[in-house]
């Protein structure tokens, strides 16, 4: 028998993965299992360089390893393995997926065998794909939740790189479900039967394997609504019955149409399936005989011309329905779906829908992805010249087949959301309960934690991944379980704009932090208010705030305070309008006004200054803990604190009011890395900046930046700002990158030295 002949007699077999069974009358438990020579001949019908004796090794390894174990039904192990290997070939995949299919469970289930007996019997192509459905069966789906569905489809499209992978798993799961009443646990039956319809069907009908999807689907409302489904069945046959006669006289009219206008072509009937009938009652609240598209038929015709010429037939001898054409021809579905859809008020005033296709687009509608394999070219892993003609765009969706899947396909198909972003480009990580959480690639723990909640976010203190503590900054990986370690209070995260990628993250940092924001100037406001109540001998307890306010123009205490804290109004000022002719003379110590440790604990929370909340690091002098430092308040940035020799100090000489004297608490507990700055002047000889690195590394320092200040006669000055944990510890960078000799010398700058 010749290749083409064999694949027009298998199309016309009622067995293979694109069957669909009458599920009342059929047992899978009585489905034959092809022997090893069947099984060879079957593959070598399509692929005539198939190994006809690899194949058969292949069947002989999985029925010896396999041995004694029988499945639920009682039948031996390996008639299981054997029969996912015929599902994949009535899809024609190539001799690989096949001798993956029959040993797909080995690895699992064997004792024996490994991944490396796997590759040293049979190649690496074969143990990779047997690797890659193993790897996918360890995946545990426990959410019922659409959108957890939505993300373990994405997430299982995303980590499998070959195609193959995620029939041969297809193929598996529907031959489980074939056997599923086998099962002796309901809660069980249940379990894989939610799971196949939220996770399986779904993705199978996402690469086109429509029937796949179909039967799958069934067979999972057999086991959760079985009397729903009984019932729909019923009247189903009571409906056919009733029709017979006009359907036979439609389908007759059809074929009467075609002949004559000359065009050859295949009619088959179609009736919808029970849960795509059940799916539509429960989301349109319609009476089943309400249901439009119960029966139909499927024109197949030699041509796209015909395709619209048999339409335009039709339509001008029966009424069309009006929002019921659709032109998947000029517009195929992301899967590769080609079709003319049109519902049409036929004979006996019957509502019947037609699908006008093609031989390669019906061959496409039945066998999905699987019909355009093209074994000698893997790189590409599709034949361009039959996917072309199917509709396809090779160049775009044949070189990434993550492209292909990346669209969702009718709401009603897939689980109706609204947009899909390209896989490649996302990250997919878990939750220790589970919980799958979509990511864009590069995302990093704190975005995580606002993709699960705000409020974990907005406290998230640390993190662990895969169990093990990790930085901040550690970009996640596919599959990474990530563990949020939260603090008592919300807090923004220091540098967080280095630590995010997302929007929702970012933004949410910057509110939280303006929220503070404002809390902070507020309590730094009524402190310095207070103080200068104190200084003019005024208790503050004896002073009413709301009269204050309001003679100063505020609607709010609050906001007065806000204003006084960022420097927006001036104290005097205020003070003046709710006493007025008070002495504002210098105080008795003629010091510069302390900022006490009650004020200092309310600005900063107990922690250390730092920069993101009232209190900032100057970012000209870069003050480090062992500086002495004192705090200047200025507009809009609360208190920025400088090193006592800073030049920015000489601005604030005549405003003593604005001047804080501040110290170091616990720089250790609090965890802050301040930025040092220094000056290396070195030989410009190469590799030279590679070991200045080198050693700041060995030190505990981190580099954030390095510039160039000056480069020539045979000398290199660079810039390093390194995050430091204290003054000493940059002095003992310095002095290890004096010990290098190629180092002439190091020392600490301000920012207005290097501009």
């Amino acid at each position: 028998m010749s290749s083409a002949a064999a694949s027009k007699s298998h199309r016309s077999r009622d067995d293979g993965m694109v069957r669909k069974y009458a599920l009342d009358d059929f047992h899978p438990s009585e489905e034959p299992i092809l022997k090893p020579e069947q099984l060879a001949d079957l593959v070598i019908s399509y692929q005539p360089d198939a190994d006809r004796d690899r194949l058969i090794a292949a069947y002989a390894f999985a029925k010896e390893k396999h041995g004694v174990q029988k499945r639920q039904s009682g039948e031996p192990y390996y008639s299981h393995p054997i029969r996912v290997a015929a599902l994949l070939a009535s899809v024609h995949l190539d001799q690989a997926a096949i001798m993956a299919g029959l040993l797909h469970d080995t690895v699992e289930d064997c004792e024996t065998v490994s991944l490396r007996d796997i590759e040293q019997g049979f190649g690496k192509d074969v143990a990779d794909l047997v690797d890659g459905v193993t790897k996918l069966g360890r995946l545990e789906y426990r959410s019922e939740m659409s959108k957890q569905a939505e993300n373990f489809q994405k997430f299982i499209l995303a980590t499998v790189n070959d195609i193959r992978v995620l029939l041969i798993k297809l193929a598996d799961r529907l031959h489980n479900m074939r056997t599923l009443h086998f099962k002796k646990s309901e809660k069980s039956r249940h379990r894989v039967a939610r799971e196949t319809m939220d996770l399986y069907a779904p993705l199978a009908r996402r690469v086109g394997l429509h029937y796949v999807a179909s039967e799958m689907e069934d067979l999972a409302f057999r086991q959760l609504n079985p009397a729903a489904r009984d019932q729909i069945l019923l009247q189903l046959k009571d409906l056919e019955s009733e029709n017979r006669d006009d359907l036979n006289r439609i389908k007759t009219a059809i074929r009467a149409m075609l002949d004559a206008h000359n065009i050859k072509g295949r009619i088959k009937g179609r009736r919808k399936e029970p849960y795509s009938i059940w799916r539509k009652l429960e989301k349109k609240s319609i009476s089943f005989r309400d249901v439009a598209d119960i029966f139909g038929f499927r024109i197949i015709v030699n041509t796209v011309p015909e395709c619209y010429q048999a339409l335009g037939i039709f339509h001008s001898e029966w009424t069309c329905i009006s929002g019921r054409f659709r032109d998947f021809l000029s517009l195929p579905k992301p899967n590769g779906y080609s079709s003319l859809h049109t519902t049409v008020r036929a004979s006996g005033n019957r509502l019947v829908e037609l699908q006008i296709r093609t031989e390669t687009m019906d061959e496409t509608a039945e066998r999905g992805v699987a019909a355009h394999w093209n074994y000698k070219n893997k790189s590409y892993g599709f034949d361009a010249e039959s996917s072309k003609a199917a509709g396809l765009d090779p160049a775009a969706n044949l070189r990434a087949f993550g492209d292909l899947l990346n669209q969702s396909g009718d709401a009603e198909d897939f689980l109706e959301h609204a947009k899909m972003e390209m896989y490649r480009t996302h990250v997919f990580a878990f939750t220790p309960k589970g919980r799958l959480v979509l990511l864009p690639a590069g995302s990093m723990p704190l975005d995580f934690a606002y993709a699960v909640h705000t409020a974990i976010g907005d406290t998230c203190d640390g993190v662990k991944i895969n169990g093990v503590p990790r930085r901040m900054r550690t970009r996640l990986e596919n599959g990474d379980v990530v563990e949020i370690s939260r603090r008592s209070e919300a807090r923004p995260m220091p540098g967080y704009e280095a630590l995010t990628v997302t929007g929702r993250a970012r933004a949410a940092q910057r509110k939280l932090r303006r929220e503070i924001e404002t809390t902070e100037f507020a309590n730094l406001g009524r402190a310095m208010l207070e103080r200068s109540f104190r200084r003019i001998n005024i208790d503050p307890v004896s002073v009413d705030m709301r009269e204050v306010a309001d003679r100063s123009g505020y609607e709010r205490i609050a906001l007065m305070f806000q204003a006084v804290g960022r420097n927006e109004d001036d104290i005097r000022r205020i003070i003046s309008l709710a006493f007025p002719g008070v002495d504002f003379s210098e105080d008795e110590t003629g010091h510069h006004p302390t900022l006490d440790e009650t004020t200092a604990s309310s600005v900063i929370a107990g922690q250390g200054p730092k920069a993101g909340v009232t209190l900032h690091l100057g970012e000209c002098c870069h003050p480090l803990p062992g500086d002495r430092i004192i705090g200047l308040r200025e507009p809009e940035k609360g208190i920025v604190v400088h090193t006592i020799y800073c030049r920015a100090a000489e601005e604030y000489d005549d405003r003593p009011d604005l001047w804080f004297d501040l110290k170091w608490n616990d720089v250790k507990a609090s965890g802050l890395r301040a930025i040092g700055r220094i000056a290396i002047n070195a030989v410009d000889n190469r590799g030279v900046m590679a070991q200045q690195c080198s050693v700041v590394s060995q030190a505990g320092g981190n580099i954030t930046s390095v510039r160039t200040s000056d480069r020539g006669n045979g000398f290199q000055e660079l810039v390093f700002d390194i995050e430091v944990e204290d003054l000493r510890h940059l002095e003992q960078i310095k002095a290890a990158l004096r010990a290098l000799a190629v180092v002439e010398s190091v020392e600490r700058i301000e920012e207005s030295d290097f501009e």
